[in-house]
């Protein structure tokens, strides 16, 4: 029997993924966002939902873009701390040793170590209780050879993407390959 637990913000899986944008002196900040993912398709497009408080709300509006950096679990020590500090406190890229690049299709700032990168200009914005959902046009994608499979697609299980549980306030690695995507389910059991 299953039991309620209310209306809450638990979903499998949610990212744990660093958002850069450059601050109004043009000084690079990255925060951890969980509350993001793909919202359409045709054009491409991510949406992260951030709360007014933090310097990558403003930033965002100011700028206009964003990129999002995908940690890989040898790096969640990193998105950690990103997500516990203030960028109007703490260079963020200088207090971990970790390189602050400049996108190459918009102005925000990347994380140079992490293994895939993807880049966003600003198409919509919609406030929504605490958060303002920042909508943004994928402009590129960038990923570490390393990560890629023989297609040229990041392969989920070489970028070992870190994963947030809300509930128990945990990281967890990805897990074990069940299935080819549309062709699993046309076998019966």
């Amino acid at each position: 029997m299953k039991q309620s637990i209310g209306a809450n913000t638990i979903a499998f899986p949610v990212p744990a993924w660093a958002i850069g944008t450059y601050d109004e002196d043009g000084k690079p900040n990255v925060m951890t966002a969980a509350w993001a993912g793909i919202c359409c398709s045709k054009s491409p497009c991510m949406a992260v939902s951030l709360r007014q408080a933090t310097s990558t709300h403003g930033n965002l509006v100011a700028r206009k873009a964003f990129t999002i950096s995908i940690p890989s679990e040898n790096h969640v020590r990193e998105i950690d701390h990103i997500g516990l500090v203030s960028g109007r406190d703490v260079d963020k890229f200088a207090s971990l040793g970790l390189t602050a690049a400049r996108a190459e299709h918009v102005d925000a700032p990347f994380i140079e170590e992490f293994p895939v990168i993807i880049e966003c200009r600003l198409l919509q914005t919609i406030e929504i209780g605490l958060h303002t959902q920042f909508i943004g046009e994928i402009m590129d994608i960038k990923a570490d050879e390393s990560v890629l499979d023989e297609k040229g697609h990041p392969d989920a299980e070489k970028v070992r993407p870190v994963i947030f549980s809300p509930g128990t306030r945990a990281y967890h690695g990805l897990g074990a390959f069940l299935g080819k995507a549309f062709s699993i389910g046309k076998e019966k059991k």
